[in-house]
């Protein structure tokens, strides 16, 4: 629950980074794109605390085979997503985007 708590909460924040890029102001969508990159890294720690931490293992049945393979493909999403957003974070910083060139940013988001 804490990490799905924490996925809606890293969509909201990567929208309102979104938003103060489409009105031109740079401060804020930093700051909402750290925040965005930070919740991603969170969920990735928590995930990966989960695999370690678990009563089962991958070849334990169909239960254990489905959920590391659904969570560890979605966990390989959100790496790549984060990996991602880092760059555009850096290219925010270097003033890459702006409020009508930023699709770097929405093809990444």
């Amino acid at each position: 629950m804490l990490n799905t708590l924490i996925l809606l909460l890293s969509g909201a924040t990567v929208t309102w980074a979104h938003h103060e890029i489409i009105v031109g102001r740079k401060e804020p969508a930093k700051i909402a794109l750290l925040l965005t990159i930070l919740l991603a890294i969170t969920f990735t720690s928590f995930q990966a605390y989960e695999y370690l931490e678990a009563s089962f293992n991958i070849s334990d049945g169909i239960y254990g085979s489905t959920f590391f393979m659904a969570t560890g493909f979605h966990g390989f999403h959100v790496i790549i997503g984060t990996i991602f957003l880092s760059v555009c974070f850096f290219r925010l910083l270097k003033n890459h985007f702006t409020r009508k060139h930023h699709f770097g940013f929405e093809a990444a988001a």
